[in-house]
């Protein structure tokens, strides 16, 4: 049984489903390379615009499968050095990625699971979504899998900071009052809100997205306005260039929707 689903939700929309329910879809090593493998074919497929990132059952990712690590420190540095990396990546995949990604969290999303779910662009959870930088409660940092970098800057630096130090548990209203997700609705509304998301995404030039998500990335770590506005305007003189702002100037005046060609 494959442990990362995928499924075709609506045209141009995919879901990426972690599929181990029986072990809350807890990360191993190799649940980490297959997901990495689905996010390259993700990746090097034109036809997907958008994607929504679950997990099977009751939770959405309750971070690593700690059965595997079973407390075994012989394994030495370099294996263990590799295999962080690995799990990292999967962060870094999603960022990457030229698609948005929305994380429909259903359930748990803790330590590594909270990581997948702030790698993503967007985020809604159902009520019964439980958020949490847990890392710290099983005796390592709980700076991992980016999750430093990508709380601070989505909730502010004093908020994350608790969050990290104390490893607290967060229920969807808490975590929707501090901006960690955009939207809760209950358990049965979530897949269809994510895929009407990824449909209002879906609608837009597939280029002005990629670029709209590379830039937005890019101008996080850019300290200056002058130097955002800079990226801004290359980005804007360049898709001007492109068939598909033509197309989109023809079907307003034609009244008509666009037929974007990523061209």
């Amino acid at each position: 049984m494959s442990v990362i689903v995928r499924n075709e939700l609506a045209a141009h929309v995919v879901e990426l489903r972690l599929n181990r329910p029986a072990r809350l879809n807890t990360l191993t090593v190799s649940v980490v390379r297959e997901l990495l493998t689905s996010l390259k074919a993700v990746r090097e497929d034109p036809s997907i615009r958008a994607v929504v990132l679950t997990g099977a059952g009751p939770a959405f990712c309750a971070g690593a499968d700690l059965d595997e690590a079973d407390g075994d420190n012989t394994v030495g540095a370099t294996e263990t050095w590799d295999q962080q990396q690995q799990f990292s990546e999967c962060v870094l995949a999603l960022r990457s990625l030229p698609q948005p990604v929305n994380a429909a969290v259903q359930g748990a999303a803790t330590g590594g699971g909270l990581a997948l779910a702030l790698g993503c662009d967007i985020r809604i959870a159902s009520t019964a979504a439980r958020f949490g930088a847990a890392f710290v409660r099983v005796g390592l940092s709980g700076c991992d899998m980016g999750t430093s970098w990508n709380l601070a800057r989505l909730i502010g630096t004093g908020r994350a900071h608790e969050l990290m130090l104390t490893g607290r548990i967060i229920d969807s209203e808490e975590a929707l009052h501090i901006g960690l997700v955009t939207q809760v609705v209950t358990a049965d509304e979530l897949l269809a809100t994510a895929v009407s998301q990824a449909q209002l995404i879906v609608r837009n030039s597939p280029l002005g997205v990629e670029m709209t998500k590379k830039v937005m990335w890019s101008t996080v770590s850019i300290d200056h306005l002058r130097d955002a506005v800079e990226l801004e305007n290359r980005t804007q003189v360049l898709l001007t260039q492109t068939s598909d702002f033509n197309e989109a100037v023809q079907a307003f005046h034609e009244k008509r929707s666009p037929n974007f060609t990523r061209s």
